[in-house]
């Protein structure tokens, strides 16, 4: 656990559900990850946030449908629903996540929740890299916690590197989370 960073509890939930199955939804997969990160752990971040934070940002995730298609040039399979596609997009990235699926709408994926430092949503202490540009590559992490780019590095005004840059903001997971509840990408609910 980083030290002395604020945390925030993020959730995507459908747009087509009312305002307070959206509260209730988002709260069922607070508790969902709660029990599945934390159930074990007297150290875990959420203990941390439980305690100090309890701030919920509630997102608009679009739509919920599991059914798969084909996209792109090279014919991905894909769930059709935006929020399945949340998701799948956590998969691989070694991000602490939960879902919840409601019983009572034909066990629709109804809420995806996450623990977000500040390093993710706060863009005056952590601007974002050359000012506001969510458009630069995700970045992966090797095994050995470098950072993986196939594009080449600039650097900034401060003189870093993006690599650099990627490492001040918590790596590749919060590079990833950066773009997702970026405020020119993600609503509230």
């Amino acid at each position: 656990m980083e030290e002395n960073l604020e945390y925030r509890m993020y959730f995507f939930v459908p747009y087509n559900i009312s305002e307070i199955q959206k509260g209730i939804q988002a709260g069922h997969a607070a508790l969902r990850y709660a029990l599945e990160h934390a159930r074990h752990d007297p150290h875990s971040v959420l203990w941390d946030f439980v305690e100090d934070h309890e701030t919920w940002i509630i997102l608009n995730g679009g739509t919920t449908n599991s059914k798969m298609d084909l996209y792109g040039d090279e014919e991905e399979l894909r769930p059709k629903g935006s929020l399945n596609q949340i998701v799948q997009n956590f998969t691989g990235k070694q991000i602490n996540y939960a879902t919840f699926t409601e019983p009572d709408l034909n066990n629709a994926l109804t809420a995806i929740c996450f623990l977000a430092d500040e390093r993710v949503w706060n863009h005056k202490k952590y601007p974002d890299w050359q000012g506001v540009n969510i458009s630069m590559p995700i970045a992966t992490a090797n095994d050995d916690g470098s950072i993986n780019l196939d594009e080449p590095i600039e650097t900034n005004n401060e003189g870093l590197t993006y690599n650099d840059w990627v490492v001040n903001i918590g790596g590749a997971k919060n590079l990833f989370l950066r773009k997702l509840v970026h405020p020119n990408n993600a609503k509230l609910a």
